[in-house]
């Protein structure tokens, strides 16, 4: 038989893409903060940590040693669950820091981000109901909502997800599962409470809930006492998954995650896993094992922190003084941002051309909601700049918000 070719004005066309796809469309946010990559602005809207105080020196160590001791394991396949040895050293710390944890309780992920993605494949199915914190985490967002999942918000205060609206949540919706970051929160800066982690691990345990929590910045602790996972508690053990990260306390290029799960999510995790990119990189897993065997990193984000504790503090000191009168904002004891509610009137989307102009960035605040957002917010980062750059920021925001 002979192939003949159509005139190209008759080619069909091809076939279109996913809906949840279709569905995903571009930022006009993300397009103007995209100039701030400019050096000469100031920018607050980052979520990255400081890169002048990655230990550069100790990871190239880590990985000069295992890439010349162990070349053969280092660039070979790996098992989809991660390199033991990394695996078993993440257990111990989580083991000190009161959750009794053996190294088959976690799975290794390419970043923290991975392991929501794994989550939502393994737990979720298009239609159920998730929850989240509101504000919430925007890639958590983004995550649900490309796995088909209807969003909803739970309210709450400086303490965290209101218990009593959740639980009229769970009963009303029938969630799968709530999504929470309760130690520093990305975008409010907020720690939930002992008292308010025990009152949700009590809604999950009597109602049916899983729990997601995210854990990426529980380390960089400035001042207070640490307040233990919900994982850790006995209500919640069979029913919540902890999620860690490399990224903010030795270096997010790394791109290693983890997930502590109970046994079925987690081998449904493995699996997910395996479909999505069979496994982490070896010798970025060795690496980080080398590291912690030979390094205290447990210092290294001391001083790392030491140094956010003094950004901190120099962007608090200067809010006052150029933000309108009647607004507000929460003091962080640990981790990267700072969240501010201006007056009503103020729509901070609408406000940030405005403000790029004077070579200065922040986050608005209305990306964060899965329901109505209040437009009158936005996030500050405040470890990447140095405390006089953050004050000549502050003052450029003061100009840029007045119009």
């Amino acid at each position: 038989m002979t192939l003949t070719s159509a005139p190209a004005d008759v080619f069909a066309p091809v076939p279109p893409l996913a809906a949840r796809a279709r569905s995903i469309g571009g930022s006009p946010v993300r397009d103007i903060l995209a100039v701030t990559a400019r050096p000469e602005v100031i920018n607050f809207a980052g979520g990255l940590p400081a890169p002048e105080l990655f230990d550069a020196e100790g990871v190239a160590a880590a990985f000069r040693a295992v890439l010349e001791e162990a070349p053969a394991q280092a660039l070979q396949y790996s098992t989809t669950e991660g390199e033991p040895t990394l695996r078993a050293a993440l257990a111990a710390r989580m083991s000190v820091r009161g959750l009794p944890t053996t190294a088959d309780d976690v799975l290794i992920t390419t970043g923290s981000q991975q392991a929501l993605s794994l989550l939502a494949t393994a737990l979720v199915e298009p239609g159920d109901t998730v929850l989240v914190e509101e504000p919430c985490y925007l890639a958590a967002l983004q995550v649900f909502g490309f796995a088909g999942a209807r969003v909803l918000g739970v309210p709450g205060d400086a303490d965290g997800p209101d218990p009593e609206a959740l639980a009229e949540l769970v009963v009303r919706e029938r969630p799968k599962l709530l999504y929470t970051v309760p130690t520093f929160q990305n975008p409010t800066g907020r720690t939930v409470s002992a008292e308010r982690r025990a009152e949700v691990a009590s809604v999950a345990a009597r109602h049916g809930l899983w729990i997601v929590e995210d854990d990426p910045y529980g380390e960089l602790r400035f001042e207070g006492e640490r307040v233990p996972w919900i994982a850790a508690r006995e209500e919640a053990a069979d029913r919540t998954v902890l999620l860690g990260s490399f990224s903010k306390v030795m270096a997010p290029g790394l791109r290693l995650g983890w997930l502590r799960a109970p046994a079925a999510v987690r081998r449904a995790c493995v699996v997910a896993k395996q479909a999505a990119d069979l496994h982490t990189p070896t010798v970025n897993q060795l690496a980080a094992a080398r590291y912690l065997a030979d390094r205290d990193l447990d210092a290294h984000v001391a001083r790392v922190a030491a140094v956010y504790g003094e950004r901190r503090d120099a962007m608090l000191a200067g809010l006052s003084e150029v933000l309108p009168e009647g607004a507000s904002w929460q003091r962080p004891e640990g981790g990267m941002f700072l969240w501010v509610r201006l007056p009503s009137a103020y729509d901070t989307t609408a406000l940030l051309p405005e403000v790029v102009r004077h070579d200065v960035a922040y986050v608005p605040g209305t990306p964060f909601y899965a329901g109505t957002p209040d437009r009158a917010t936005l996030r500050l980062c405040f470890v990447t700049e140095t405390p006089e750059r953050i004050a000549e920021g502050l003052r450029r925001l003061g100009e840029g918000l007045k119009g």
